[in-house]
């Protein structure tokens, strides 16, 4: 595969900020010199220090599923870092259980983390 490093740097350049200290921190084992160096060079554009790299990848390697090769695993759901994984069902349209199959979650996507999705107070036995 053809290394494009015009199309690299356009993308760099319209990524947000944690998802390019996620591919300087925990993703780096995988990433080419070249990128991660345009990575490093538009980080320090946008005014983070190496600190605040360092610290970054410290928060994510605690929380984070780290992977033999010692990338982080990908949630299943978007690029950020894993922090759990399990069983579920791969379902159709959202609604009908196909296969169970294994996910992994970031905090974001994680379904523990979720607040109640009924509009009523789960303490209160009588709604309104």
């Amino acid at each position: 595969m053809k290394f494009d490093l015009k199309r690299v740097a356009t993308y760099i350049r319209r990524a947000d900020t944690e998802e390019l200290l996620d591919r300087v921190t925990v993703y780096r084992e995988g990433m080419e010199p070249a990128a991660l160096d345009l990575m490093e060079m538009e980080l320090d554009r946008r005014g983070v220090t190496r600190d605040d790299i360092a610290d970054h990848d410290r928060l994510r390697r605690e929380t984070a599923i780290l992977l033999p090769d010692g990338t982080a695993l990908r949630c299943s759901f978007c690029n950020r870092p894993a922090v759990v994984h399990g069983r579920s069902w791969h379902k159709l349209f959202g609604r009908i259980p196909l296969f169970p199959r294994v996910f992994a979650s970031c905090a974001v996507h994680d379904r523990r983390a979720r607040p109640p999705t009924n509009s009523h107070d789960q303490n209160d036995p009588l709604p309104s």
